[in-house]
């Protein structure tokens, strides 16, 4: 059985996932981003991940690997798609479709933490 998450739900622990990927192409534009995460299905391997993530302050760009389906636990947040210039503010409750392969700009106003489940074909 997956777990289930509502906004405002404590998530347990996370571990640190540093912007280190260099299939996402990461780019710190301002302030010291932190993320953790943790994944409870799927992963490595598999075509399916879900799982938590979380986020301090701050603005970073990256390419997003899989097709991701999320919604805000807690804090606050923006998304913009560097390709179209389509703006998603984000906040507990929120729910929100990112296609693999985009590239986005996280803007990180209050530490974010979201329930994710992700799909890449080609597995991760």
């Amino acid at each position: 059985m997956m777990p289930k998450y509502k906004p405002g739900d404590q998530v347990g622990p996370l571990e640190a996932w540093p912007f280190d990927n260099p299939l996402s192409e990461y780019n710190v534009v301002e302030g010291q981003p932190s993320a953790s995460g943790r994944i409870d299905a799927g992963g490595a391997g598999y075509p399916t991940r879900y799982g938590i993530w979380r986020c301090t302050p701050g603005i970073f760009e990256c390419t997003e690997q899989g097709d991701e389906l999320m919604t805000v636990l807690s804090g606050r947040g923006r998304i913009t798609w560097l390709e179209t210039g389509l703006v998603c503010d984000l906040a507990p409750g929120d729910t929100l479709m990112i296609k693999g392969g985009s590239r986005v700009r996280w803007e990180i106003s209050a530490e974010l933490t979201k329930v994710f489940f992700a799909f890449k074909s080609e597995g991760y």
